[in-house]
């Protein structure tokens, strides 16, 4: 594996870092955004409970905020308990926008490098083509050295596919699980709000 890496030229290098950087974005993702850390089953129960009970203290509140992503958004909904609909609502909102923000984090790199990925690997390729063609003489050259020369130029095309496609797969994926999640966690503190404008009634 060593020696194709040699032997495919100083450009595939740079597929590599690309490759274990994207690796490092898509295990650190996939440790991150999971269900049950982000969107916590009981979360809007207890927080109900909390506001029925009148425990919305400023101790509870900052806890609720660092439990999860949902707790930072219900924890704006319940800080504005006393105002009026609107003004919670827009509390959620601005919460929301930070809350997907963070969850959005690494992503633009990851959809970066699937879409440079291919790139770098036909930009090895033709370095390593020109390298093959600029070493000929005029007398010509062994047609079978030639041929392992292109082929051996190709890997960096390869190579990059072979990075940019499961990142790309990746990066579609976590971009639809931020979106689920940020419109799952509004919908719940909407539900938050209908429950304490629905008790004032």
């Amino acid at each position: 594996m060593l020696a194709i890496f040699q032997a495919a030229g100083w450009p595939i290098w740079l597929l590599l870092v690309a490759s274990i950087v994207a690796l490092a974005l898509i295990v650190e993702r996939l440790l991150y955004l999971r269900r049950s850390k982000i969107l916590p089953k009981k979360l809007l129960d207890e927080v109900v409970q909390v506001y029925r009970g009148g425990n919305a203290n400023p101790g509870v509140i900052d806890k609720l905020e660092k439990s999860s992503p949902l707790g930072v958004v219900l924890s704006a909904a319940l800080r504005n308990v006393d105002a009026p609909r609107e003004v919670m609502k827009e509390s959620i909102e601005e919460a929301g926008s930070g809350v997907a923000h963070t969850l959005e984090r690494f992503l633009t790199t990851l959809g970066t490098i699937a879409t440079l990925a291919p790139l770098m690997g036909l930009f090895g390729t033709v370095v390593g083509m020109i390298e093959i063609f600029g070493s000929q003489n005029a007398s010509g050259s062994n047609p079978a050295q030639l041929a392992h020369g292109i082929s051996v130029a190709l890997y960096n095309t390869g190579f990059g596919l072979a990075i940019a496609m499961p990142t790309l797969v990746f990066y579609r994926h976590f971009r639809a699980l931020v979106d689920s999640f940020v419109i799952e966690m509004e919908q719940q503190a909407v539900k938050f709000v209908d429950i304490v404008h629905s008790k004032r009634k």
